[in-house]
């Protein structure tokens, strides 16, 4: 039986909530902060009233369990998810690789964006496996089989993947992150960082009913 995204998001939730500690990762020397130098980028994308902010590091802990979560209510809410790459380097010796092997299925292979988006939730689920870059070599090209598709020898002949991921970990410095996963939810006129997963819903909930009552009051200013 093929299981769809969504399915497949509902499994991943139960399975790492229940067994992956939400053990927040540090850029290497840092303490954990959440001062923020520049948050002008932080708003919901063209069309869109409500978002949320994702950073993560794929050799995260706590991304493993924060990431189904997150887009499982994205699905829920019809909420989009403004997703960024922010490898800490250091000890995560395979996570800057995994997120170009991500980049690299988004942009290069049909149907990208969703086959990246399992490509991640798969590494999320099997970090415990991978302890090198060769198993996540053969993890990924194991992931690609399995959906009849063939890692290139040279994924990244040019670095402009390796660039895009570069933008994002750029992204989230000037914005003065150091730790992952680092989550917003996000509307024109405000954000809320998360600090607890069970706060995700209710700030959804929250933002929703609040670019509602803006578009309700524009509308009413409208017509006077």
């Amino acid at each position: 039986m093929m299981r769809t995204p969504k399915l497949l998001l509902a499994l991943a939730l139960t399975a790492t909530a229940a067994s992956v500690p939400a053990v927040a990762q540090f850029v290497s020397g840092q303490a954990p902060s959440t001062t923020f130098k520049d948050t002008s980028m932080l708003k919901p994308p063209a069309g869109a009233k409500v978002a949320i902010w994702e950073f993560v590091d794929l050799e995260c802990p706590a991304c493993s369990r924060a990431y189904p979560l997150v887009h499982e209510l994205s699905m829920k809410y019809g909420v989009p998810v403004v997703m960024k790459d922010f490898p800490l380097g250091g000890a995560h010796i395979w996570s800057f690789d995994a997120a170009v092997y991500a980049r690299y299925m988004q942009d290069k292979l049909p149907n990208g964006k969703n086959i990246a988006d399992q490509y991640r939730l798969a590494i999320f689920q099997n970090q415990n496996m991978i302890a090198s870059k060769d198993d996540l070599l053969r993890a990924t090209q194991k992931f690609l089989a399995d959906r009849k598709q063939q890692l290139p020898f040279v994924v990244d002949p040019q670095g402009e993947l390796a660039n895009e991921v570069k933008t994002d970990r750029a992204l989230g410095d000037r914005i003065g992150i150091n730790q992952t996963p680092t989550i917003w939810v996000v509307t024109d006129k405000a954000f809320q960082q998360i600090s607890d997963f069970e706060q995700i819903e209710p700030a959804i909930q929250n933002a929703k009913a609040q670019a509602g009552s803006s578009a309700a009051e524009t509308k009413k200013v409208a017509k006077k």
